[in-house]
This record gives structure tokens, C-alpha cells and sequence, in this order.
């Protein structure tokens, strides 16, 4: 008997499509398969890897406008945003291009003669760089086509053959990204999706792969490492966040208002590097968080389809019961709740999530304030519409807050002087540090977590060299 991925519109609850899910003959027949290509995929000149890569990155910008209303309509991602993405992917594609064959050469660091014996030749001594092998790429919902092209495209350049697992959530997303690859010129034994839920990635991870690239939950992230660690392969983590941002008490409120309300709000507060926690100087606390309200007041709530809507459905319908929890547990021990921007398909979203009347799976935002980290939403992924912002009244007590996390994954901080953040976000144990902004990944620098957060990294040079392992020559001659 076949199961099936039962595909849901998150705006409507309506089924879109049912996928056949890979059982665990199917998983291990695709992992045999992708074993046997990986020795010719890596035999073919790198630049036959970047043409085909090039002609892939082509069809994604022509297919723009059709990929992003798949996207929108199984994750509930507003239209604006998911071709926002998706036309923002190429210039990752590019650096990885651009920057490859600087990766993969060989290096010569030793060539003298060898005088240990008279009449002996030369020695040279190289590293060169081979590819891992076979990988298993599990990838995420939130952002389908930036976190999968981090991994399967500099894995594929560097002439690994790649087992892709896109989320439950995302999977008509990831077949259309096979399908991209595969007219591209991929072929299709290089490049093989693994159609399933968690239980099919549990049977990805026991096939005799050569690394695992996992971008998801802490929870899961754990368990990946565990599963690998007898197999003794490349384990690479991206998992969440708890993200702190402080404002000084130097800025200007509405414009540190402006930014921050973006980054807790954008692809509604469903990404690790969204801002999940604010601490803002007493000095300028009245102003910003007036400013901020003002922000997300303006906020639409509504259709993922209609151009102008900023906040759809949360992707999955388990989280609301989370934020409602967070949300409870904070106003039980003295939080403050505001309530901005109910503007949406419903007057009163959050009345209607507990009576159970509410069609889609919305949440409109909540703002918390006077909160303290005796609450979960202080310390815990809300990973939703969700903020709350807590007066702090110096320096210092920000920093120790906003190092009171498992979580190292991003910290941001708001001043007008560059010395002052660059001070302040040395101290904060996070793998990306921002100086007025937030919620912002470039392809040039490594995106790692530190803690709970994850372990390796993707993007920059680092991205490309992950996928590779090095060999050592002693080359003497006669």
C-alpha cells in the first residue's frame, strides 16, 4: 500500500495535491542509484557542472511567476515574498559559480629537490580536493529555494550526487526544483528528490551516504547527529533561533523601529534569523515601541495570493497552539498584550483559533511588553508572528540578556556609533553579528550557528568547501 503527502493549502485548508511517499525500498533503490553516478558526475569537467548549473539558474528566472504561486499556495507564503525569493536565489547561484574553481584546485605547497640520498629526484608535495561522495540534503519549508540552493548547488558543483528530501510542507516545491534541475541537464540519478515525511528521512539517514546536510529544528538536528555519528560522516546543522536585537539609547526610534518590526515580521516571524526578542533602551523605550506598533499596525493580513499582503497563514497549523502558550504564559506572569494590525480575513483572529471557527491557519501579531525571561517567549522559538520587547536600562544588562539563550544564531544591535555595536556584539556568542539591520544572509559570508543553533556552515567560501574532502600527495621522483 502506498501512503501519501497530503498537500494542504494553508489559507484555505483545502487538499491541493496527494505525492506518493518513497517507502524504505524506494529510498534505499535511489541511494544505490546515486552511489553508481557519482564517479562519472564527478569525472565531468567543472565546467560542464557550472553550464548545467547555468541553464538551471535560467529556467528558475524564466519560471519565476509559476514557481512562486506553487510555493505561495502549499506554505501560505505571501505572493510578494515568495518571488521576492525566488528572484533573489540567481545571485547566490552566481557567487557559487564564480567562486568554485578557486575551490577545487588543486594546491601545490611543497616542491624542492629531496637531498636525503645523493643523486635522488624532486619532491612535490599537493592537496587536491575531492568531492564527499553521496549527500543527503534534508531540507526546510520556509525559505525552499535559498536554504536548498545553499546545499545541492555548490554540492552539485564540486561533483557530489545529491539525495534531496524537501520538507512535507514544501515537496511540490521541491519536485519543481528536480524538475528545474533535471531540464537543465542535471541528470536524474545526480540529483534525486526523497519524497516523505520525518519517518522517510529517519530511512535516508540509514543508507551509506557520505554527509548529511539538515536545515530544521533543534529537535530533529539532534537527532540527525546522533543517528550519523556511527557512521562518522560530515554532519552539517542550520537550526533555529532565538534572535536578540538591542536599541541604544543613541538612535532614532522610528527608524530602528521600522527595520526591527520587518525582521520579527517578514515570511510572518517563520524564519531562524527572525527577531524574536527586542531590548531597547529605557531612554527611548516610549517612543520605539509607539513606533513600532505604528509599524505593525500597518501590516495587511490577508490572502497569500493578493500582491498586497504582507502576513498569510502560518505555513503549519501545530504552531499556533505554540504561540498561543507562549502568548498565555507570558500575560499570566505580567506581560502586556497589544493586538496591532487585526485587519485580516477575520476581526478577531485569535478568538476565532479557539472557538475553532477560523478557516486557515492565521495568527495575527502580537506584540508582548513588559515581559522578563521568566517567560517562554523570552527564551524559547516562537518562530511566528510573535515579539516581545523589554525596557533595559544599560548596556550591560542588555548584553547579559541577550546572552541568556541556548540559541547562537544572530544578534543585532542599534546604535549610531559602529565602535559601540562592535563592541557590544563581540560579547554576544552568535554566528552573525548586525550593526543597524537584521534578518539579513549574504552569499559571501558563512552562515553558521553556534549552540543550539547548529554546527558547520553554508554560503561564503566555507559553503563550497564543506562539500569537499582533501587528499594528500607525496609526489617524489626517481
Amino acid at each position: 500500500m502506498v501512503d501519501f503527502i497530503s498537500v494542504i493549502n494553508p489559507a484555505t485548508e483545502e487538499l491541493i495535491k496527494e505525492i506518493p511517499i518513497d517507502d524504505s525500498a524506494a529510498v534505499a533503490e535511489k541511494a544505490k542509484r546515486a552511489r553508481i553516478a557519482q564517479p562519472g558526475w564527478a569525472a565531468r569537467s567543472l565546467s560542464e557542472r557550472i553550464e548545467a548549473i547555468k541553464r538551471m539558474k535560467e529556467l528558475l528566472i524564466q519560471q519565476t511567476d509559476s514557481l512562486a504561486s506553487i510555493m505561495t499556495a502549499e506554505t501560505g507564503k505571501p505572493i510578494s515574498q515568495s518571488r521576492g525569493e525566488i528572484s533573489a536565489t540567481p545571485q547566490r547561484i552566481d557567487f557559487f559559480i564564480e567562486q568554485v574553481a578557486q575551490e577545487v584546485a588543486s594546491q601545490r605547497v611543497y616542491h624542492e629537490p629531496w637531498n636525503a640520498l645523493p643523486g635522488t629526484g624532486q619532491l612535490e608535495e599537493v592537496i587536491a580536493y575531492d568531492p564527499l561522495g553521496v549527500v543527503a540534503n534534508i531540507s526546510a519549508w520556509n525559505y525552499p529555494y535559498f536554504v536548498g540552493t545553499n546545499v545541492f548547488i555548490p554540492a552539485l558543483l564540486t561533483g557530489n550526487t545529491v539525495l534531496y528530501k524537501p520538507s512535507e510542507i514544501a515537496t511540490m516545491t521541491g519536485l519543481a526544483i528536480t524538475d528545474l534541475l533535471h531540464k537543465a541537464g542535471v541528470p536524474e540519478d545526480v540529483f534525486i528528490p526523497i519524497i516523505g515525511e520525518g519517518s522517510t528521512g529517519a530511512t535516508l539517514l540509514e543508507q551509506p551516504i557520505d554527509g548529511v546536510f539538515f536545515t530544521g529544528s533543534y529537535a530533529t538536528g539532534k537527532k540527525i547527529a546522533i543517528t550519523a555519528a556511527p557512521k562518522l560522516i560530515k554532519v552539517q546543522l542550520e537550526l533555529g533561533g532565538k534572535d536578540p536585537a538591542y536599541v541604544c539609547d543613541d538612535v532614532d526610534a522610528a527608524t530602528a523601529a521600522s527595520s526591527l518590526a520587518d525582521g520579527a515580521f517578514y515570511n510572518n516571524g517563520q524564519s531562524c534569523c527572525a527577531i524574536e526578542r527586542i531590548y531597547v533602551h529605557t531612554d527611548v523605550y516610549e517612543p520605539f515601541l509607539a513606533a513600532f506598533l505604528q509599524t505593525v499596525e500597518a501590516f495587511k493580513l490577508g490572502k497569500p495570493t493578493d500582491r498586497d499582503t504582507y502576513l498569510g497563514p502560518l505555513s503549519r497549523k501545530p504552531q499556533i497552539a505554540i504561540l498561543t502558550q507562549q502568548i498565555a504564559d507570558a500575560v499570566e506572569k505580567g506581560a502586556k498584550m497589544h493586538t496591532p494590525g487585526q485587519s485580516g480575513p477575520q476581526s478577531d483572529p485569535h478568538s476565532d483559533i479557539q472557538s475553532g471557527e477560523q478557516t486557515g491557519f492565521y495568527f495575527a501579531p502580537i506584540v508582548l511588553t513588559e515581559v522578563t525571561h521568566e517567560m517562554s517567549v523570552m527564551k524559547e522559538e516562537s518562530f511566528g508572528p510573535v515579539i516581545g520587547i523589554q525596557r533595559v536600562q544599560s548596556d550591560d544588562e542588555a548584553i547579559a540578556l541577550m546572552n541568556d539563550t541556548d540559541y547562537g544564531l544572530t544578534a543585532a544591535v542599534y546604535t549610531a556609533k559602529r565602535e559601540r555595536a562592535v563592541r557590544l556584539l563581540e560579547e554576544v556568542n552568535t554566528g552573525s553579528a548586525y550593526w543597524n539591520c537584521c534578518d539579513r544572509v549574504s552569499p559571501r559570508l558563512p552562515w553558521t550557528g553556534r549552540k543550539h543553533s547548529g554546527i558547520g556552515s553554508t554560503l561564503s567560501r566555507e559553503g563550497i568547501r564543506v562539500f569537499l574532502q582533501p587528499r594528500s600527495w607525496h609526489l617524489k621522483s626517481l
